[in-house]
């Protein structure tokens, strides 16, 4: 797995966006709750950006630079449900090439379908993802994809928490991830706007290095 860091420029922009429109925001005082039961001080959802035109704009352009750029070969796009589901459509527009998604689990009625949408087996897709943290739903979309036929080119996402268990997981499935915007360069934009200061930056630094144990 090869895991491709955007540009430096592309990955400011985008972690500035994410700060100033609330896709982000920190709390290390009173940190938030995962499904999973980690605290963490960070809350990232990127849905939000599809409210605001001009980061919208700007994250589906540099997603099709990143597909052009390291995956030429694509010929579809496939959403991971939900959230990756708006990111992708608007990717595949931009591309012009066919679009699915991916649930999470099978439909439960009708053709219960996993995969949604209609491209032909062994067509080369590009998956889209709106976040990765550990990486485990992102990877489960992309093992569909091949069991149904599909050659996965490799993973788009907007941001990464970069937990060292995301890159692992990512090696072992041997796809190739690509993200525009990461946590690291996000603290330096937050400190930059006033969003924290350089005192919350250890505590910010070990939860990126053992969320599971942050505050334990």
């Amino acid at each position: 797995m090869q895991n491709l860091q955007a540009d430096r420029t592309t990955a400011l922009k985008i972690a500035s966006d994410l700060l100033a429109i609330e896709a982000i925001k920190l709390n290390i005082e009173n940190p938030f709750t995962w499904s999973s039961g980690w605290k963490s001080p960070i809350y990232c959802d990127n849905r939000m950006s599809l409210s605001y035109p001009a980061t919208r704009t700007f994250i589906k352009e540099k997603l099709a630079d990143a597909a052009r750029q390291y995956f030429p070969e694509v010929e579809a796009v496939a959403g991971v449900a939900t959230a990756g589901i708006p990111q992708g459509a608007l990717l595949a527009d931009l591309l012009e090439v066919p679009f699915i998604y991916v649930r999470s689990k099978p439909k439960g009625h009708g053709m219960e379908n996993l995969i949604e949408g209609k491209v032909d087996p062994g067509k080369k897709v590009v998956v889209v993802e709106d976040l990765v943290s550990t990486g485990g739903s992102s990877l489960k979309a992309a093992e569909a994809l091949r069991s149904a036929g599909y050659e996965v080119l490799g993973m788009l996402a907007i941001f990464t928490y970069g937990f060292p268990l995301a890159e692992e997981n990512f090696q072992k499935a041997n796809i190739t991830l690509h993200c525009l915007s990461n946590y690291s360069i996000m603290l330096e934009q937050a400190i930059e706007m006033g969003y924290i200061n350089k005192e919350h930056l250890a505590s910010l630094e070990e939860w990126r290095k053992a969320p599971a144990l942050w505050r334990q």
